[in-house]
């Protein structure tokens, strides 16, 4: 549930970003959606701990073996990576410096997407 709740705000924090940039152009009261922003990164940082926590639990607890452990870890860095990213458009916005496109936004909101689908292939058919 914890994984869930991690990539539901990976997912949806880049969509405030398009909304806000959408909003700004249009001369919109973009004011809320810093702090729902704020809020989501909050959430989602303390659940991505939890969850990570638990993962590594399990791993050192139960002993996972096989070479796909290490391919999926490397894309969860990758995902934590791009959470930090998010962290810095996230003070972009709140500071009222977020300039990139909605286009561009709309991308970077896609981009989670192919890190998770390597992750799920990586854990239901471990391949190596």
């Amino acid at each position: 549930m914890m994984v869930i709740a991690w990539l539901a705000g990976i997912f949806y924090l880049p969509r405030i970003f398009v909304h806000y940039a959408e909003g700004l152009k249009l001369g919109e009261d973009v004011h809320r959606l810093g702090i729902m922003a704020t809020k989501l990164f909050r959430f989602m940082t303390v659940v991505a701990v939890q969850a990570l926590v638990a993962g590594l639990w399990l791993w050192l607890g139960y002993g996972v073996t096989g070479e796909w452990i290490y391919a999926k870890m490397l894309f969860v860095l990758a995902l934590i990576a791009y959470q930090i990213v998010c962290w810095f458009y996230l003070q972009k916005l709140l500071k009222g410096d977020l300039q990139e496109s909605s286009l561009y936004l709309r991308y970077l909101n896609e981009l989670p997407l192919l890190l998770v689908i390597p992750i799920l292939i990586l854990v239901v058919v471990k391949p190596i």
